[in-house]
This record gives C-alpha cells, sequence and structure tokens, in this order.
C-alpha cells in the first residue's frame, strides 16, 4: 500500500495569539509560518508524490500549494472537507489562556474520547471521536484511491490540523483514543502512516527536519534472464543447505 505523509499547517497568525482558530475564517500562515512552510517545500523539492489533499481552510491551503508546487511533477491541490480542524463550536476564535480553565478543558486534556465541544449558531460543533472518525475515514479512502491509482509504492501528502493528525496518528498506532494527548504534530512537521491489508504502521511522527528521500522504496535489482537470485539456488523453492 501507498505511504501517507501528514502535514501539518505551518505557525499562523492565531498561534501567534493565543487561539483555538478552529474553523475561523481568515487565519493565515504568519512569517514565522512561511518560513517553515518554505524549510518544508525545501524537503518536498524532486520529491515524486501522487497526491496533496488539504483541508479546506487557509492556513493549511498555502502549506498544502507550497509543497505541491515543490514536488516532481508539481500538483494541484485536492480541497476535501473530511481534514478541516476539529469543530469547536463555541469554542472557535477564543483565548487558550481562558478555555484551561473549562471544566471541558480537563476532559479534553485526559479523556477526549467524552469530549463534545458546545454548539454554537455559526459555528459547527462535533465531538472528537466525531472528529475521529471523519479524519480516519478520509485519510484511508484517499489511501485506497492512490493505491488502485499509482500503485503500491506512491506516496502521497494529506494537509490538516494538529488535532486531526493526531487522532490519525492514534489510530495508526492502535492506542486507545484517550491517549491522543501522547502524540504530537507540531507546526509544518511531516507525520507518516503506512496502511496494509493486515494493519496500520506508524512509520513516523512529527518529524520537522529528517530527508524525506528516505521514504522512497528503492528500486528492485534487475536480475538476469535464466539467473535465479543470489542465494536462492536454481530456480527452486527448496531453502539452500
Amino acid at each position: 500500500m501507498p505511504i501517507c505523509l501528514l502535514v501539518r499547517h505551518g505557525h499562523s497568525t492565531a498561534n501567534a495569539q493565543g487561539l483555538l482558530a478552529g474553523r475561523l475564517a481568515g487565519v493565515a500562515l504568519d512569517d514565522t509560518g512561511r518560513g517553515q512552510v518554505k524549510a518544508l517545500a525545501d524537503r518536498f523539492a524532486g520529491l515524486s508524490v501522487a497526491r496533496v489533499v488539504s483541508s479546506p481552510l487557509e492556513r493549511c491551503r498555502e502549506t498544502a500549494l507550497a509543497v505541491a508546487s515543490a514536488t516532481s511533477p508539481a500538483l494541484d491541490v485536492q480541497l476535501d472537507e473530511g481534514l478541516w480542524e476539529c469543530g469547536y463550536g463555541a469554542w472557535t476564535g477564543r483565548l487558550l489562556k481562558e478555555l484551561v480553565d473549562e471544566p471541558l478543558w480537563r476532559v479534553v486534556q485526559d479523556q477526549p474520547s467524552a469530549a463534545r465541544f458546545p454548539d454554537h449558531e455559526e459555528y459547527a460543533a462535533e465531538s472528537m471521536l466525531e472528529m475521529r472518525h471523519r479524519a480516519v475515514a478520509t485519510v484511508r479512502r484517499h489511501d485506497a484511491e492512490v493505491a488502485e491509482q499509482h500503485g503500491p509504492h506512491a506516496l502521497w501528502v494529506a494537509v490538516s490540523h494538529g488535532d486531526v493528525i493526531k487522532a490519525v496518528l492514534a489510530d495508526a498506532a492502535g492506542s486507545h483514543f484517550d491517549h491522543l494527548q501522547r502524540f504530537r504534530a507540531d507546526p509544518a512537521s511531516v507525520s507518516v502512516v503506512h496502511y496494509t491489508e493486515r494493519r496500520p504502521f506508524l512509520v513516523g511522527a512529527n518529524d520537522t527536519g529528517s530527508d524525506l528521500a528516505r521514504l522512497v522504496p528503492p528500486a528492485k535489482p534487475e536480475v538476469p534472464e535464466g539467473d535465479a537470485p543470489v542465494g536462492g539456488g536454481s530456480a527452486t523453492t527448496e531453502p539452500a543447505g
């Protein structure tokens, strides 16, 4: 199966202000975030990527466009609401320093499976489990499509948000959802999940600097016609004696 690279957007104007941005409109990358995303794009430069999918929110679109433009060949970005931020409802746009005093904050930290955000007239609210289910389903759907269209060794990218990425990582690791906060997804980080027919593998998490070329499968050596692989005997399935 393909390899999924989960990318969190770069540092945003809301991060700088200490806001829980959620699906608030107009939250873009700040100067720090643009610098992070430039470095991130350099890591993707020339990498053969089959697909780039992004949350529709501006900070993710900016990040995804930089990544897609750096790949070889450059790709169009697909937008998918299955990757957008958790629906924080009435918490949307509030200061984090105020939210830490809310009783629900402790639930989010210690028992996210029981956390549901308060309703709001303008901003959608969902539970963290609802967020997990739609995020994992979205990633698995794209992974299956990439496998069908580009083969089992393809790389593809999903650009999303911190809580969304952590939910996908927890699922891949087989971790109970209440351990969600043990995972990290910093701005402009790359995490790697490899789905297989039997189970997913968490290949890497919260990577902000390694060479992504290491994820490209090595080319299989060509075997001359009529020759068996070294150590394999002459076209026999018997073990070497």
